[in-house]
């Protein structure tokens, strides 16, 4: 259900996009959208960052996964379950850049009765990599047609990008590894049954709506070719908020425009939050000292209690005349 219905909505969502640009609505696709787009992605980002940031956190529940810090004779894990800010650093860069937790107890198998044994997902921790590193270095290439002059670092990575180019033509080795990262990203999804079952519309719509702007972003780097000049004067334009439409751009780049516009306006409804998530979960950002010091709820108000002796001097005559015994007569 979830697979056909996200296949539809890209359908859908390629036809809307080719009847909008047959009708020469240009100005749509490639001005206001894009606006629009931004927008909703600046106003959505800040209000769930906001958000996320005033929910009260009373106490320290960082999710551990070695020894906490106790007595001076039993060896703590400082980065499992780290009891200084360095720890947290440590514990939050190597989740950011390695997604350390993946490798750790993503599968239980039952070997014997009361036996279970913990693996790991290394083709799963390999895909992650591989596109979420590939799509870091995409965004930085894209970089160039923002700025003026490209930063040296920028024109570095291009280099090291396109290095593969003199045995396959402007090929650079992250488009390879991204779409191979989507794909099996798309077909762990389709194929194992325990994740389908628990995979919604919108996990393999965000899958296809990336895999369609990279593989847009291919083509026409590939064969359906844009003048790259006119685009990075567009994106001047947009920029200094006097848009102007470059010139001779085909169907693939407002295709590949319009994909990213639409990514850029969903992305602070969807999963893709964890982005900025990761750095404000209290499972992750907080020291482990239960051990060290007390935590007391700043929330707790003043409770008034209401005494056995209270109650007996209340109802006193009530229990004495159904028999209850009473301390005082």
């Amino acid at each position: 259900m979830g697979i056909s219905f996200s296949i539809s909505a890209i359908i859908l969502l390629l036809l809307i996009i080719l009847g909008v640009w047959g009708m020469g609505s240009y100005s749509l696709l490639g001005v206001i959208l894009p606006y629009i787009a931004v927008f909703l992605f600046i106003a959505g980002f800040i209000y769930r960052v906001l958000k996320w940031a005033s929910s009260p956190v009373p106490f320290h529940i960082p999710t551990i996964c070695g020894q906490q810090k106790s007595l001076p004779w039993i060896k703590a894990s400082p980065i499992d379950s780290p009891s200084t800010t360095g720890g947290v650093v440590a514990r939050l860069a190597l989740e950011i850049l390695l997604f350390r937790s993946l490798l750790k107890n993503e599968k239980v198998e039952i070997l014997e009765p009361q036996k279970l044994l913990f693996k790991t997902s290394t083709y799963l921790w390999l895909g992650a990599m591989a596109f979420h590193w590939s799509l870091l270095i995409i965004l930085l290439r894209h970089t160039r047609f923002f700025l003026e002059p490209v930063l040296s670092v920028i024109v570095l990575i291009q280099r090291l990008d396109s290095v593969l180019q003199g045995l396959f033509p402007v090929i650079y080795i992250t488009d390879i590894v991204i779409v191979t990262a989507l794909a099996y990203l798309f077909l762990r999804r389709v194929i194992y049954p325990q994740i389908r079952y628990i995979s919604l519309p919108s996990d393999y719509l965000v899958v296809l709506v990336i895999l369609g702007i990279t593989l847009s972003g291919v083509l026409m780097r590939l064969i359906y070719k844009v003048d790259l000049v006119q685009v990075k004067e567009w994106v001047m334009s947009m920029l200094r908020f006097h848009p102007k439409l470059p010139q001779g751009a085909n169907v693939l780049f407002y295709i590949h425009l319009s994909f990213v516009s639409l990514l850029i306006a969903y992305f602070p409804l969807s999963k893709l939050m964890h982005m900025a998530g990761i750095f404000l979960s209290p499972t992750r950002n907080l020291r482990n000292m239960s051990r060290h010091s007390r935590t007391i709820n700043p929330w707790n108000g003043t409770v008034k209690v209401h005494t056995y002796e209270e109650y007996e001097d209340e109802f006193r005559g009530s229990m004495k005349e159904v028999g209850l015994p009473v301390e005082k007569e």
